[in-house]
């Protein structure tokens, strides 16, 4: 966490996930960073995503010895695509293996304000 990635974790420390949107292009990107990856341009701000995504793709981890990872094995790895547009790296959580498919619908979780995936729940969602 630094000054400007500050406002993105205490939204996710309160259970919303930002991304950054470009005055200039019109564009929404995510990992945040201070100038759109699109056109360069420096007038991007905050905007509150809606927290569904789609499955790109996923990696099942069996082994990392890197704290804390070590201690969370398995775990599944993935890259998800926001509804927003941006593609976001992430863990899949409450969902074996065997049922992931790739555009499987999914829904924002946090845990420890770390935005993580699960899927939608058909009660509520």
């Amino acid at each position: 966490m630094d000054a400007f990635t500050r406002p993105y974790w205490d939204a996710a420390a309160g259970g919303r996930l930002l991304v950054r949107h470009c005055a200039a292009c019109d564009r929404v990107h995510h990992y945040p960073r201070e100038f759109c990856p699109y056109c360069w341009s420096e007038e991007g701000s905050w905007l509150p995503a809606s927290g569904r995504a789609t499955l790109y793709t996923w990696s099942v981890v069996h082994r990392n010895d890197l704290p804390p990872f070590g201690g969370r094995v398995p775990y599944t790895a993935a890259v998800v695509d926001l509804a927003e547009g941006p593609r976001m790296m992430t863990e899949v959580v409450g969902c074996e293996e065997a049922a992931l498919r790739i555009g499987m619908e999914l829904e924002v979780a946090f845990r420890a304000g770390i935005p993580v995936f699960r899927p939608v729940s058909r009660a509520g969602g």
